[in-house]
């Protein structure tokens, strides 16, 4: 198919599908989640945005030399082989459902404040599967659709966050700060325990090396999307919780449901914040869950044209794998299903520590394998004057993912992990078929080598038996 059909993203709306993806609704607890540790909690903030941006920017590198659609699995496999690649494809697929299912969760307690009333467990459930649906149906119209939900939606929250961050300094009061630490121990101690909380703020950078394929020049404009997107996020990040913090006493805002419903009240009075802010989390919740169902589809899409998961990932219409599109929303929604008939905790709450360490696979392989570029001389894959630079932003990029895995918890990293491990037996299964179609070509056509690359289907001959529409 002709490039210019297939690529539907420009550099606007790839900038917005990363910020719709990193903001998503825990920006509106934000504020209050962190207050317990006092101002150095903006501190912590201040250097995972660093570290935030240094991956951000190691995304936009990779991109340039592998436009192509999977992003940190495709970076995985060139660098490491199938099995990393594999890994990263998985980690980051069960990531992706997983938290739809919980982003629909939460999204259900902003209707309750815009539709007050008795709601029942199965009204509930309901929002709670529209919420997931109307993004599905979104992406099965096709990307220039989603392009178009994301850049609506993720206008319509930018502003109204962005507004309260601005306004919100001129009323500004010192004594509303509280102390710099707050609590007993070390202030690094309390830097730290508010990172652990703030660390998953930045989940989402990678959104459009995900999509690189559906990306305009993606040389070009995948790290700049990528960059833009997460220096955008982090200024209404940044703002708007320093905005929280001057305008809502800290007593109050260490008890606070709603900081920011509180911190419009307190700026303009009345009560009339709180229905504004549901009105906005809703939005930014119905953007994200947009933009995440396409991420959820494309990973495992970029693994099933190496054989590495089933063929039928690799399923594609109007820009979008529409059955990895299915598979997320009736995995998703299964676990919502679920959610809804065992409680608040069980299954659900396991399986959601389980997102918090599977993110940061695929962010670790990323960073390690442009280290591996680089330190192996791979100049086709690396520009040969950053080097320097490059090595900088790498090791940087890799650290802070490290330290992602380090605030996920002992419980996050355990169950992660052993889900992880789940994945290996799917690798065995899809490793064994390829290897019995390699043998069975091999027998047809004699002199054939073998090897890795031998084993995997040619991507275009995969795409090329695939019906699509433009």
């Amino acid at each position: 198919m002709n490039d210019r059909h297939t690529r539907r993203f420009g550099l606007g709306t790839a900038t917005c599908l990363v910020m719709g993806n990193i903001i998503g609704g825990g920006i509106f607890l934000l504020p209050a989640s962190v207050a317990p540790f006092g101002t150095v909690s903006l501190v912590a903030f201040g250097v995972l945005t660093v570290g935030a941006v240094a991956l951000a920017l190691v995304f936009g590198r990779l991109a340039e030399r592998h436009p192509d659609t999977g992003g940190p699995y495709v970076y995985a496999r060139e660098a490491f082989g199938d099995f990393a690649g594999f890994l990263s494809a998985w980690s980051y697929w069960t990531m992706t459902w997983v938290s739809n299912a919980a982003l629909a969760v939460a999204a259900v307690g902003y209707v309750h404040v815009l539709l007050p009333g008795h709601p029942s467990k199965g009204t509930d459930l309901a929002v709670a599967l529209i919420a997931l649906w109307l993004p599905a149906l979104a992406n099965f119209a096709g990307t220039r659709y989603v392009g178009l939900v994301q850049m609506v939606s993720t206008v319509l929250k930018f502003v109204p966050l962005l507004f309260i961050a601005v306004v919100g300094l001129f009323f500004f009061d010192p004594h509303n700060l509280g102390a710099f630490h707050e609590g007993g121990g070390s202030t690094l101690g309390g830097m730290s325990a508010a990172a652990a909380i703030l660390l998953y703020s930045y989940v989402g950078v990678e959104s459009a090396a995900m999509s690189a394929g559906e990306v305009r020049d993606p040389e070009r404009n995948v790290g700049r999307a990528t960059v833009l997107g997460t220096v955008g996020s982090a200024v209404v990040y940044l703002l708007g919780t320093v905005a929280v913090f001057g305008t809502v006493a800290h007593d109050k805002l260490v008890a606070s449901k709603a900081p920011f419903s509180d911190a419009v009240d307190a700026m303009f009075g009345g009560h009339w914040g709180g229905t504004v802010v549901a009105l906005a989390a809703v939005v930014s919740i119905i953007g994200a869950l947009n933009g995440w169902t396409l991420m959820s589809a494309q990973s495992p899409y970029a693994a099933a044209k190496d054989g590495l998961f089933p063929a039928a990932f690799l399923t594609k219409r109007r820009g979008v794998p529409t059955f990895g599109v299915l598979a997320a929303a009736v995995l998703a929604s299964a676990l919502t299903v679920l959610n809804y008939l065992t409680g608040s905790g069980g299954v659900f709450e396991i399986l959601v520590l389980i997102t918090t360490f599977s993110a940061t696979v695929p962010y670790l392989l990323a960073a390690g394998a442009q280290v591996y570029f680089l330190l192996t001389g791979r100049r086709d894959k690396v520009r040969p004057a950053r080097f320097a630079r490059d090595l900088t932003l790498a090791l940087t990029a890799f650290a802070f993912t490290f330290w992602l895995v380090a605030g996920a918890g002992y419980a996050a990293i355990y169950q992660g992990v052993l889900f992880l491990f789940a994945g290996i037996l799917v690798y065995a299964v899809m490793a064994a078929r390829r290897t019995t179609r390699q043998e069975e070509h091999q027998a047809a056509t004699p002199g054939t080598t073998s090897g890795r690359t031998a084993a995997v289907p040619p991507p275009a001959a995969a795409d090329a038996a695939l019906p699509r529409t433009t």
